[in-house]
């Protein structure tokens, strides 16, 4: 937020230009947590796709990429803090627009509280049983601080905010990175493209309709891509960066998804990886990790954590750009007339 001085008067608003193409991309990239969901989201189409969870993976990047474009080109026409509910607005009708300001800014509020309980209790766990001595149940120590950490970064304002999603969004894509390149190495001869074909699915979702029921989990991966979209009124030249940020995080990350997936596919064994799960198990990223590679468990352990705290710093700056939208027009009040209602559907309002 900023408060700007014109003609005499003090009015308080969004920082204009405060942002670049830089900060807006890994706004979406940190929304979409890619090292969490590499390591939790992803994993969960195993049960269908089983060792042909790559292709399942391709399929909803290609479903992904449709909408990316189309918020992208939503964006181009219509920046504004607003975003997805302005979207609907102009396009549909005020009512559905309302609705879905509402809806998008209540799932925004529970983004950011849901995401510290799963830090909180993730670094408790793995705390836990790593080191014996560390007392248990002290979860909520880790989602305050991871609370406090957020709390520090919204205060400062949004070039803050955003530059702390980027340093966090570098690391945990390093971290996967790295490992996804040393598991390619380390399967060798069994490198094979026959896990982008139907081959390896689960005995139940035989064909093509485990790939398809895998890509709906998957899916749950790529959420958070239309996060630049509510930064538009704080990013420079939004009618061009905006679209590249929708598009691009969801190109790249996509991409990353695709190999990270096809190298722990490969070597931990395609006929075997309907077995692979989530948590600090043998048959999950933190497991494998652990028994090639001994101490890096602990930076996926931190490329973990370390997602969950840029998630939900990404999920405050899109519920409250989005809240603030509304309570510019009154929305929140109980009784606001229409003509100030239709200025919420507005470019820029």
């Amino acid at each position: 937020m900023a408060t700007e001085a014109a003609a005499g008067t003090t009015t308080t608003g969004l920082r204009r230009n405060a942002i670049g193409l830089r900060e807006a991309l890994f706004q979406s990239i940190t929304d979409m947590a890619p090292g969490a969901a590499i390591a939790a989201s992803i994993p969960a189409g195993v049960a269908f796709a089983g060792g042909s969870l790559p292709l399942a993976v391709v399929f909803a990047l290609i479903a992904c990429l449709f909408c990316a474009w189309s918020i992208g080109q939503l964006a181009r026409e219509l920046p504004s803090a607003g975003s997805l509910a302005t979207y609907a607005a102009r396009g549909l009708h005020p009512a559905v627009g309302f609705l879905v300001a509402w809806g998008y800014v209540l799932v925004g509020w529970l983004i950011p509280p849901l995401v510290l309980l799963q830090l909180g209790f993730t670094v408790d766990g793995t705390l836990h049983t790593e080191f014996h001595g560390d007392t248990a149940n002290l979860w909520w120590v880790w989602s305050i601080l991871g609370a406090l950490i957020i709390l520090a970064a919204g205060y400062y304002g949004i070039r803050t905010s955003t530059r702390l999603g980027t340093i966090l969004g570098v690391f945990e894509i390093a971290v996967f990175l790295v490992l996804a390149i040393f598991l390619v190495v380390h399967a060798g001869s069994n490198n094979t493209a026959s896990v982008f074909t139907t081959k390896y699915t689960t005995p139940g979702f035989h064909g093509i309709s485990g790939v398809i029921a895998g890509s709906v989990f998957t899916i749950l991966a790529f959420g958070g891509f239309e996060g630049a979209a509510p930064l538009a009124e704080e990013t420079r030249n939004p009618r061009k960066n905006i679209p590249r940020a929708v598009l691009l995080s969801t190109l790249l990350i996509g991409a990353l998804y695709v190999f990270t997936t096809y190298a722990v596919d490969v070597a931990f064994g395609p006929a075997a990886f309907h077995n692979f799960t989530v948590g600090t198990t043998s048959a999950s990223w933190v497991g494998i990790a652990r028994s090639l590679y001994g101490i890096f468990w602990f930076f996926v352990f931190l490329a973990i954590v370390n997602s969950t705290i840029a998630n939900a710093n990404a999920g405050v700056n899109v519920s409250s750009r989005t809240a603030y939208a509304m309570g510019r027009i009154r929305a929140f009040a109980c009784r606001t007339r229409q003509r100030r209602r239709s200025r919420w559907w507005a470019p820029g309002s």
